[in-house]
C-alpha cells in the first residue's frame, strides 16, 4: 500500500469537517470575486451612463457601495474565521493522531531496530516530518480545490462577459500543465534527499550532545566539529540542490503568469479602441486576470509544498511499516500468574543471518526461588541469554520455558510485566524521583513509593536531597551519582514485585560502598524469588544457588561457589585473577 493510502486512512474520520472546510472557502474565496463585477458595474452603469444625472450617478453608487461594504465587512471576517479555524483543527488533530499511532508503533520495535538506528532520526521523523504532512491536508485536501474552484467560477463569470477575451486569458494554460509536469517529477526525490540528510544531521547531533563528556575529556573538539560539518555540509549541498531545481520551477511558471495579463491588456485595449469592448468590461478582466492567475501560483506554490509534504509522508509511513521482529500469536496466553520456574533448553542465537551465533545449544533448568548467576568474560554471551527470557529477542533454535510454557506462546506484555530487570545503566528519565520509582507501578501511592525506596536503601539519600521525592534527577538521571540511580531503579522493581528478577552487571560500574549498599538491596530483592544475576566482580554472587560459567556461548561450568572453587578450573582462575587485582591475596 502507498504511503498517500496510508495517510489518508487518518484522514477519512475527517473527511466531512473537510468538506465543511472546503464548501465555506468556497464562500470565501468567492466574494472577492464580486469585486472586479462591482468596478464594471461603477464604470459602465453610473459613470459611464449617460441617462443619469450627477444626483442619481451619486444615489447609485451609495446604494452598490453600501452592499459591498455589507458584504464584505460584516460576511465576510466570519467566514474567513470559521475556514481557517476547520482548517488547521483538521490539520492538527490529523498529526496528532498519527504522532500517537507512531509512538505507540516505536514502543513495539525490537531492541535489533533501535541499535541500528540512531535516536535522533527516529526523533526527525515523529515531529520534523509528521509536522510537514500538515500541508497535504491543508493546501491537498482543502486549498488546491478552494484554488480550482476560484479560477472555474472566475473563468465562468468571465464567459459571460466576453467569450472571445476570455479564450486569450486562459491560451497559456496548457504551459503550466508542460512546466509542472517537467519539473515536480524530479522535485519529490530532491525533497526526500534534503529530509534524509537533515534526520542525519540531527541523529548526528543528539548523538554527540549526549556523549558531550567524552568529547570534552578526550579533547575531541575539533575532530567533533569536523564530524558534524560533514554531515552539515552534506545537508547544504542537498538543500541547494532542490533550491536550485525550485527556483528554475518559479522562474518558468512565473514568467508564464506574466505573460497571461499582457495579452489581455492588449487585446482588451484594441477591441475597446475599436468600439468592440467597455472599458468597464476590460477594467473588469484585468482584475479577473489577478482573481484567476493569484489561485494559479498558489497552485504552484501548493505544488512544491505539497511535494515536500509527500516526501515527508514517504518518511513517516517508512517507520510506521517497520516490520515487529517481536509479535504475539493470535491464540497467545495472557499470564495472569508465574510461580517461576524457568527451562531453558537446547537455546541457540544469532543477531542477524550472516552472523555468527551468539549462543549455542545452551540447557539450564532454573527452579522457583533459585538464584541463578552467570560469569564468564565479555562476549561470551551472557547478557544476551538474560535478553531472551523477557523476549527482548527470540531464540533462533530451542526454547525457554517459564513454568512450562514456551514464553513465545504467551502474550509479550504479560510476560515482561512478571519480570524485574536491574541494568548497569538504569535509564531514569528527567522527572522526579517518586514519578522514576513509579515506573514500577505507576497507580502506586505515596507510601508505597517510599516503602520501596526503603526496601531498596534509597530512602535516606533521598530526603537529603533539597526536595525530597519531588527531586528533578535531570536527563538520563544526571544530577544523581551511579549508585544512587541503581538505588532507585532497584525501589522501582521492588514496587513491581515481579516473581522473575534479571540483574545484569548491576553493580559493575559502581565504587565498592555503593556496591556493598546495593547488594544488600539487591538480595533482600531476591529472596523468594527466581533470580538471574549477570556479574563482572565473581565476590558479588559467591552467595548464588548455581553459578554458571558461559564462554563463546557455550556453558563451560555448574555449581555453586564452593564447588566451583574445588574444580579448580575456568571459574576459579577468575576468581583467583580477580583477587589478586583487589590485592585481597
Amino acid at each position: 500500500m502507498s504511503s498517500i493510502k496510508q495517510y489518508m486512512k487518518f484522514v477519512k474520520p475527517y473527511k466531512w469537517k473537510i468538506i465543511w472546510t472546503v464548501l465555506v472557502g468556497i464562500v470565501k474565496f468567492g466574494i472577492p470575486l464580486l469585486m472586479p463585477l462591482i468596478l464594471k458595474y461603477v464604470i459602465d452603469n453610473i459613470i459611464g451612463n449617460d441617462g443619469l444625472n450627477q444626483a442619481e450617478k451619486t444615489s447609485q453608487l451609495i446604494w452598490i457601495m453600501g452592499i459591498a461594504f455589507t458584504i464584505f465587512v460584516i460576511l465576510r471576517p466570519p467566514i474567513e474565521y470559521i475556514r481557517q479555524y476547520l482548517a488547521q483543527w483538521v490539520g492538527n488533530t490529523i498529526l496528532f493522531d498519527i504522532r500517537d499511532r507512531l509512538f505507540d508503533h516505536i514502543q513495539k520495535l525490537s531492541l535489533k531496530f533501535y541499535s541500528k538506528t540512531k535516536t535522533g532520526e527516529i526523533i526527525s521523523r515523529v515531529i520534523h516530518d509528521v509536522e510537514q504532512t500538515k500541508t497535504f491536508v491543508i493546501t491537498g485536501l482543502m486549498n488546491i480545490w478552494l484554488d480550482l474552484i476560484t479560477i472555474l467560477i472566475a473563468i465562468g463569470i468571465m464567459l459571460t462577459m466576453d467569450i472571445g477575451l476570455t479564450i486569450v486569458s486562459i491560451i497559456l494554460f496548457p504551459f503550466f500543465g508542460f512546466s509542472i509536469k517537467y519539473f515536480y517529477a524530479r522535485l519529490r526525490q530532491l525533497t526526500r534527499d534534503r529530509s534524509q540528510a537533515l534526520a542525519e544531521v540531527q541523529g548526528h547531533l543528539h548523538e554527540r550532545v549526549q556523549g558531550m563528556p567524552v568529547t570534552r575529556s578526550f579533547a575531541l573538539e575539533d575532530y567533533e566539529q569536523e564530524q558534524f560539518e560533514f554531515r552539515n555540509r552534506n545537508f547544504l549541498n542537498k538543500a541547494l540542490d532542490h533550491t536550485n531545481w525550485n527556483a528554475k520551477t518559479f522562474a518558468v511558471t512565473n514568467t508564464i503568469t506574466d505573460l497571461a495579463p499582457l495579452l489581455v491588456i492588449a487585446y482588451a485595449g484594441y477591441q475597446v479602441i475599436h468600439g468592440n469592448l467597455t472599458m468597464g468590461t476590460m477594467v473588469a478582466f484585468v482584475g479577473y486576470m489577478e482573481r484567476v492567475y493569484s489561485p494559479l501560483r498558489r497552485l504552484i506554490n501548493s505544488s512544491t509544498t505539497l511535494v515536500q509534504s509527500i516526501a515527508s509522508i514517504d518518511r513517516v509511513f517508512e517507520l510506521m511499516n517497520e516490520k515487529y521482529d517481536i509479535v504475539d500469536k493470535k491464540d497467545a496466553i495472557e499470564v495472569e500468574h508465574v510461580a517461576g520456574d524457568v527451562m531453558i533448553e537446547n537455546v541457540s542465537f544469532q543477531y542477524d543471518d550472516e552472523e555468527n551465533e551468539v549462543l549455542k545449544s545452551i540447557s539450564l533448568h532454573v527452579q522457583q526461588g533459585e538464584t541463578i548467576a552467570f560469569v564468564g568474560m565479555s562476549g561470551g554471551g551472557k547478557s544476551t541469554l538474560v535478553s531472551l527470557i523477557p523476549r527482548f529477542y527470540d531464540v533462533t533454535a530451542g526454547a525457554i520455558k517459564v513454568d512450562g510454557i514456551d514464553v513465545r506462546d504467551m502474550k509479550v506484555r504479560s510476560l515482561r510485566d512478571k519480570i524485574g530487570m536491574v541494568l548497569q545503566d538504569n535509564t531514569l528519565f528527567s522527572e522526579s524521583i517518586a514519578m522514576n520509582i513509579r515506573m514500577g507501578k505507576p497507580t502506586a501511592s505515596d507510601n508505597e513509593v517510599i516503602e520501596a525506596a526503603k526496601a531498596a536503601n534509597a530512602h535516606e539519600f533521598i530526603q537529603s536531597l533539597p526536595n525530597g521525592y519531588d527531586t528533578l534527577v535531570g536527563e538520563r538521571g544526571v544530577k544523581l551519582s551511579g549508585g544512587q540511580k541503581q538505588r532507585i531503579a532497584i525501589a522501582r522493581v521492588f514496587l513491581k514485585n515481579p516473581p522473575l528478577l534479571i540483574f545484569d552487571e548491576a553493580t559493575s560500574a559502581l565504587d565498592l560502598e555503593s556496591e556493598h549498599t546495593i547488594q544488600e538491596a539487591m538480595e533482600h530483592l531476591a529472596s523468594n524469588r527466581t533470580t538471574f544475576i549477570v556479574a563482572h566482580r565473581l565476590a558479588t554472587i559467591t552467595h548464588a544457588d548455581r553459578i554458571v560459567l558461559i564462554e563463546d556461548g557455550e556453558i563451560k561450568e555448574v555449581g555453586s561457589h564452593d564447588e566451583l572453587m574445588k574444580m579448580k578450573g575456568h571459574y576459579y582462575d577468575l576468581y583467583q585473577v580477580q583477587h589478586l587485582d583487589d590485592g585481597t591475596l
